[in-house]
């Protein structure tokens, strides 16, 4: 025996019987886990899928105009942001605030949408016409009443201002607009919120780009979109699309907000959107 063993010379050695030792001991032995957890594996799951998508999305960025992107997904609560603080102008998707606005100015007065307000808000959303659109954002009470609008729907980057197209917001609070107009415990009733669902859901074929490019055989989509070229901006395009996906079963609930600008075209917007768009899809899974 080496000198670093310090056992006695006479000592003796007692093995005893598995059945000897304790049940406690035991039963802590073969309850030990084996591996991660569902739950923690979901949660590697999900890092890689960001992971994943922020690559793929910082590639795309080096080589295309500037855009953001948000995604949120009812089912699971988990949100996705890729610079989602980032200010862009909206556009005609600023229709959308200014129609839950507008379906709030009503509950506050204890009734719904007048047939004037309808005769408005139908264009407005399905045809993205700005006459409708001006019409009524001056009878809601323009830049201040929404502006006050927005603090109840808990937007809190977006900078309304007079010309309703040159408002600025981030992806962040266009997935809060969208889920506010499904959330059942949000400022909007039932009522509006089935009337928001109803314009968003049946917009001109022509208009039905952007977010429904993600959408699947049997699935539901709503959406608004925006697109404007300014002297300002160089003639450049801004294109953005907000929108839901979801099926009846439930299987399937996502909001998703794609803003940019800077685009060459309208048309190469509209690809850049839809691009974008179908990232998450593919990265998130959902």
């Amino acid at each position: 025996m080496s000198s670093g063993d310090s056992y006695p010379a006479t000592a003796t050695f007692v093995l005893r019987p598995v059945s000897s030792i304790s049940a406690s001991h035991s039963a802590s032995v073969l309850a030990a886990p084996l591996g991660p957890t569902a739950a923690e594996l979901a949660v590697l799951d999900r890092a890689a899928q960001v992971k994943a998508l922020n690559a793929a999305l910082k590639k795309l960025a080096g080589k295309t105009p500037d855009f953001s992107v948000g995604v949120f997904d009812r089912r699971t609560g988990q949100r996705y942001v890729y610079r989602g603080s980032v200010k862009f102008d909206t556009a005609s998707i600023v229709k959308t605030q200014i129609l839950a606005c507008m379906l709030l100015k009503a509950q506050d007065a204890g009734r719904g949408p007048t047939t004037a307000e309808m005769k408005l808000a139908r264009p407005m959303i399905r045809l993205s016409d700005n006459n409708a659109t001006t019409t009524l954002y001056q009878r809601i009470g323009g830049k201040s009443a929404v502006t006050r609008c927005n603090k109840r729907l808990g937007l809190t980057q977006t900078v309304v201002n007079t010309r309703w197209g040159l408002t600025r917001t981030t992806a962040s609070d266009q997935i809060r607009l969208l889920e506010e107009l499904v959330d059942t415990k949000g400022p909007l009733k039932a009522s509006s919120r089935k009337t928001a669902f109803t314009l968003m859901n049946t917009v001109s074929k022509a208009q039905d780009w952007g977010v429904p490019a993600v959408v699947k055989k049997g699935e539901i989509f709503t959406v608004k979109n925006g697109w404007d070229t300014r002297s300002a901006d160089g003639g450049l395009w801004a294109v953005n699309s907000i929108g839901r996906v979801t099926t009846k079963n439930g299987k399937v609930d996502v909001s998703v907000a794609v803003l940019s600008h800077n685009n060459k075209s309208m048309k190469a917007g509209i690809t850049l959107v839809e691009k974008i768009a179908k990232l998450t899809r593919q990265h998130l899974k959902y």
